[in-house]
This record gives structure tokens, sequence and C-alpha cells, in this order.
């Protein structure tokens, strides 16, 4: 099982010229949209659709309209000025997707760079929505399913690398190492992994000095997102995207 990571967004457009039919490719956005994928399915959402622009997930909707819109842009819920004249129901805190307003429906998403890497990955053979909220569960997942390959994901800032991402594809990748001897296979691999170990005795202070935490830590009705996305394991579930583009848990 070889493990290689993508540490930042520019390199997604290469992944389309990569085959990935043996590659599992499983995609880290911490600050928010994994983190917000998973925490609606807990939450009994019945799937989440992740699109890359605003116009996909509005011309879903005029064709299905029982579903609900989800999404960010510059971090801030999208609404009518910028649809046409929709307000999206949810932003993309995970913390707004509770039980009585999820359960049973059928999410649309875009955000600014979560999405974007969901669909980067769609040539490969699995592509899991994965954060430090479901961590221990998507690392299982991966050892009884032993593919070939491994790529993780970061789906970063903008076209900038996050250190939240980074941390979390690190802390993942050390799951997966114990039965290797903790050796990663790749430079990027062994940098994810590097950067954990250093901070994750007190990852909170680390990730809280990101461009992406310091920014919603300065928005009031956000500054709560960042340590409800830190929570490791606090889910015990795997998210799938299927061969229908929808995030659905595994069963």
């Amino acid at each position: 099982m070889k493990i290689e990571a993508i540490l930042s967004p520019a390199e997604l457009p290469a992944l389309a010229k990569r085959d990935l039919r043996n590659t599992i490719c499983v995609v880290f956005d911490v600050l928010r949209a994994t983190s917000t994928f998973v925490t609606a399915l807990h939450h009994g959402a019945r799937a989440i659709i992740p699109v890359s622009e605003i116009s996909e997930a509005v011309a879903i909707h005029k064709r299905q309209p029982d579903v609900l819109l989800g999404g960010e842009r510059n971090g801030i819920k999208i609404c009518a000025g910028q649809t046409g004249g929709i307000d999206f129901d949810f932003g993309n805190s995970p913390r707004e997707y509770t039980p009585d307003k999820v359960r049973d429906k059928t999410i649309v998403s875009t955000t600014t760079n979560g999405t974007r890497a969901l669909r980067a990955g769609v040539g490969a053979r699995t592509v899991l929505a994965a954060s430090f909220l479901n961590l221990t569960a998507t690392a299982k997942f991966l050892r009884r399913l032993q593919p070939a390959q491994i790529l993780l994901v970061c789906a970063g800032t903008r076209e900038n690398t996050s250190l939240e991402d980074v941390l979390a594809a690190g802390a993942l990748a050390e799951l997966l190492l114990v039965d290797a001897g903790g050796k990663a296979d790749s430079d990027s691999t062994g940098i994810a992994v590097g950067i954990n170990r250093a901070a994750k005795s007190n990852l909170t202070e680390a990730v809280c000095r990101s461009e992406n935490a310091r920014r919603l830590l300065a928005i009031p009705e956000l500054r709560d997102d960042v340590a409800f996305c830190l929570r490791q394991d606090a889910f015990n579930l795997v998210a799938v995207l299927g061969s229908d583009g929808a995030v659905r848990v595994s069963i």
C-alpha cells in the first residue's frame, strides 16, 4: 500500500492526466467542507452532492426542488445576490447541519476548495471525504481494502496549502504506516507525517495559527467551527463519493 500526498490545490489539475483506477483518493478540507459533509451524514442526511460552481447547484435545485442547498464563498453562506434569486439553506458550518434539518435530505454543496478537490478525483477507484471527525473509521476502511495506492488530497485555501489539511493527512498516514514501520513512501507523505507529529500534542494551538482558522475565529458566528472540526473520531463513519456523484455513508 503506497501512500502519496498532494499538499497544495495547485496540484489538482494534474490528477486529470493520471491513471487513478487503482488509487483511493482521500480528500481533506478540515475547515470546513469535508468536516461538514461527515457531520451532515452522521446526522442522517441521505447524501451530499458536491459541485464546483454555484450555477451547478442552482441547476440541480431547479430540477429537484426538494434538495437543500449548502455552501460558501469566502467562508460566508451563498445568498440570492450570488445565485440570481435563491438563498442557500446552509453555509459551510458543520454546526448548521443538525438532525432536524438534514435527516433524510439530499444536500447539494459548493465550496471554494473542498468540493473542487472531491471532483478532481473522480477517475479514482474510490474517493473518500475525510476529516479529524472520522479519521480512525477512514483508516480502518483503507486497511480493510488494502488498495495498491492511496492519495491523500489536501483541499487547501484558494491555491495555497492549508496547515489543517496537511495535519489531518499526516495523522491518517501515521495510522496507516504503523504496519510499515512508520516509514513514508513519498516526500510529500513524509512532510505531512512530520508536521503532524510535531503538532499533535497541541493540535488546537497549531491549527489556530493557520490562515483558515484565523479567518473563522475573527467571525463571531463561525469561530466555534474551529474547535468542532478538530474533534478527533467524533463520528464512526466512512464517507464515499459514489459513481453518481453523491457522497454517502459506506455500508
